[in-house]
């Protein structure tokens, strides 16, 4: 019998009192905690007064028994990410187990029927960002003696995730600007475009709707090894063969792995065995996982296992051995320009991807790899290589460096699923930065029913990523089939990167019962609607949720949650400024400009509407004008239409629509109660420099608007503008 059925099978019996050798009990306490990861004092949830959480052993055949004590005054749950175990003991709050309340414990039991590498997270809310994550070790009955370490690698930042979540949803920038002696170098201006030389490359960038090329949404503070900027484990010395075991904890980075010894040779991944495959350095997406094994090459010197962001902003280590350091050489700065050279290349006009029949699949090519100055040269305009489309990003034929990819690996036992019936289900990852909506199919999870399947069928999904963003898919309480090529011993995983433009298939046997989530594990996605609920027919109820309708209202909150933007400009020549309230699909906005004297005046205007489409370009909106403006007495207001206004004050409700043009110009065409038509282009926050943004706006009532702000922090810039009503004046903005 295989290893894929064998496992199955023995979930599907875990009851069997033969199979549990032993019961093994944890006492997890989480609780409020102060932490100074970076340069600040900051609160952070701690679990037996550490972070990160206990790394907890366990031995294929026993039993878990794990008790949360919540010493919170909110909510929380723990997944076990990876493990095969009850639906009802997943720990999804909501979907599969109730969430631990205030001050209560809770106690998760299940038998453990697998071994590897695997680890355990909050799944409420965004826990997870503020140290609650940790380790979940399991061996082998009869395991090989090598000595081994745990590198568990996180993501912090002292901002509060709600705020870092909420600056998102605004397509704020502040993370891309120089921050903290360090520079993103993410937010390619039109200064920086110049003296890069590639003014045409950003015109054509805007000119399709696009934002700055990233490739990362957030902006850490640090990165961390168990818990530290470095760790150390001297204990090992030369001729040791040593296996990391290698989990990416962090909340949405992504790391590029090197080791300053040699090779690296990869044995396992999401914690089951593959065939050793030797590559020079791999990237491990967020909450996937990877055994490797790395050889300590001499003695008094400690080799660097480095972990680089995606970014390449900051690194974190863990030191293998003592003695002299032997770095590893560091990532050097990303091609940015070449980076939006080659979106603009992949992009359509109305938004979609443009594959341009390369078939990518299973990271085999990588668009990134033109930002690459380790593969593609140092010159910032250098793309050597192969010209063919085949090979033009396909870093391992264009360099030496061998870097890991899925079609690399193979099982070391056939993985073949039982004969059956196959449903087939065709996803399509959708999103965009600007509105920072993430979905699948154009909907979020509170948008959907969930997919029913059939136990005993065999379940098959088609991937493709219709976005310029990775997402790393994890099926929770299964494992999953890669068909990358190796037939009938293609890998096991849980958790599958999908690069842009990349088509996957993925295979699993529907053993179980109840309702599994399948969701995007970058923190923010997830939260934002990225995700989709298999639900087995014919479950029984789960006496977790003894009101299963109440908590799939819950669950679906965390995508409809709503987020306030506000932004007002204190000026010598009056005040203006904007709010917005809204979530991924309806907004609550409005606008005022305040004057100091009569003949200035004031104005309001406030809308309700619904964005429309999967680039959410398109906008109808319902609204009030209000507008008091003292007039003299034969003074009369003329738009372009010929449209007069003579009154002093003017309350009109009104009906309208936005459009975001090419160069992300708002098109805003309304008509109100009084019967006038009104038409204005705006362009806001046009990048001068890293720094320097500039507005412009313009109508057909003839009123206009010029201005300049120098951003000083992501909440107060010095400002500066011209409008036709009010003229000249300077002051500050302060941003929330």
């Amino acid at each position: 019998m295989n290893f894929f059925k064998s496992i199955f099978i023995v979930a599907l019996f875990f009851s069997n009192a033969s199979f549990a050798q032993k019961m093994v009990r944890y006492d997890l306490f989480v609780r409020d905690t102060i932490v100074n990861f970076a340069g600040k004092e900051k609160h952070a949830y701690s679990v037996n007064g550490q972070i990160p959480m206990p790394e907890l052993h366990f031995t294929e055949g026993d039993t878990a028994e794990i008790y949360v004590h919540n010493e919170l005054s909110t909510e929380t749950s723990i997944h076990w990410h990876g493990l095969i175990l009850p639906n009802e003991q997943d720990g999804v709050p909501y979907l599969t187990t109730a969430p631990i309340k205030a001050h209560s414990t809770h106690l998760y039991s299940f038998p453990i029927v697998q071994n590897g590498t695997y680890w355990y997270h909050s799944h409420t809310g965004l826990q997870e960002q503020i140290g609650m994550y940790g380790a979940f070790i399991i061996h082998k009955r009869e395991e090989q003696k090598i000595p081994e370490y745990t590198m568990i690698l996180s993501d912090w930042t002292n901002m509060k995730p709600f705020e870092v979540h909420r600056r998102l949803h605004s397509a704020n920038d502040w993370s891309a600007i120089k921050k903290a002696g360090i520079q993103k170098g993410a937010v390619q201006s039109y200064a920086d475009a110049i003296l890069d030389g590639s003014f045409g490359i950003k015109l054509k960038n805007e000119w399709k709707r696009m934002l700055a090329m990233d490739v990362s949404d957030v902006y850490y503070d640090k990165f961390l090894t168990n818990g530290k900027e470095e760790d150390m484990a001297p204990q090992f010395k030369a001729g040791d063969k040593v296996r990391l075991r290698v989990i990416n904890g962090s909340s949405s980075t992504y790391f590029w792995l090197k080791y300053a010894g040699g090779k690296i040779a990869v044995v396992a991944s999401d914690g089951i065995d593959v065939e050793p495959v030797e590559v020079d350095r791999l990237i491990i997406a967020v909450a996937e996982i990877y055994d490797v094994i790395v050889t300590i090459p001499s003695d008094s010197t400690a080799f660097e296992f480095l972990a680089t962001s995606e970014d390449r902003i900051r690194s974190t280590s863990l030191w293998l051995g003592s003695g002299i350091k032997q770095l590893a050489s560091p990532l050097k700065p990303l091609k940015y320009f070449k980076g939006m050279e080659m979106m603009n290349d992949m992009i359509k006009m109305d938004g979609n991807l443009d594959d341009m029949g390369m078939n990518m699949s299973l990271q085999q090519m990588d668009m990134n790899v033109v930002m690459y100055p380790e593969i593609t040269g140092e010159n910032k305009n250098k793309n050597d290589g192969p010209s063919d489309m085949d090979n033009r990003y396909n870093s391992n034929a264009l360099s030496d460096i061998v870097t890991l990819n899925y079609s690399m690996l193979k099982s070391p036992v056939k993985t073949v699923l039982p004969e059956a019936k196959t449903q087939v289900y065709n996803f399509e990852l959708t999103g965009n930065m600007s509105r920072y909506v993430w979905s699948i199919n154009n909907k979020t999870v509170s948008e959907t029913d969930k997919i029913l399947i059939k136990k005993g069928e065999n379940v098959r999904i088609i991937i493709y990523n219709n976005s310029m963003m990775r997402h790393p898919m994890h099926l929770h309480g299964h494992f999953f089939r890669v068909v990358n090529g190796q037939g009938d011993y293609s890998p096991l995983k849980n958790v599958l990167d999908i690069m842009p433009m990349e088509t996957d298939t993925i295979e699993f046997a529907a053993t179980e019962s109840g309702d599994w989530f399948f969701h995007c594990h970058i923190l923010y996605h997830m939260m934002s609607g990225m995700g989709r609920i298999f639900s087995y027919e014919n479950s029984l109820p789960n006496p977790q949720l003894p009101d299963p309708q109440k908590a799939l209202r819950k669950l679906y909150k965390d995508d409809r949650e709503f987020h306030f933007m506000f932004q007002n400009d204190f000026a010598s020549n009056g005040n203006d400024g904007e709010m917005m309230f809204m979530n991924t699909r309806w907004n609550l906005q409005a606008e005022w400009r305040l004057g100091y004297h009569d003949m200035h005046g004031y104005e309001v205007e406030t809308h309700f509407g619904r964005y429309i489409g999967k680039m959410q370009w398109l906008f109808p909106y319902v609204g009030v004008d209000y507008r008091y403006r003292k007039l003299g007495m034969d003074e009369v207001e003329k738009n372009v239409f010929g449209q007069t206004n003579t009154k002093d004050k003017r309350q009109a409700l009104c009906i309208g629509i936005q459009y975001t043009l090419p160069m992300l110009i708002i098109a805003d065409a309304r008509f109100d109660s009084d019967g006038k038509f009104r038409l204005q282009m705006m362009r806001e926050d046009i990048p001068l420099s890293k720094r320097l943004r500039m507005s412009l706006m313009y109508n057909s009532d003839l009123e206009y608007m010029a201005g300049l702000k120098y951003i000083v922090t992501n909440k107060f810039s010095l400002s500066t503008h011209y409008d036709s009503d009010m003229g000249f004046g300077g002051g500050f903005t302060f941003n929330y």
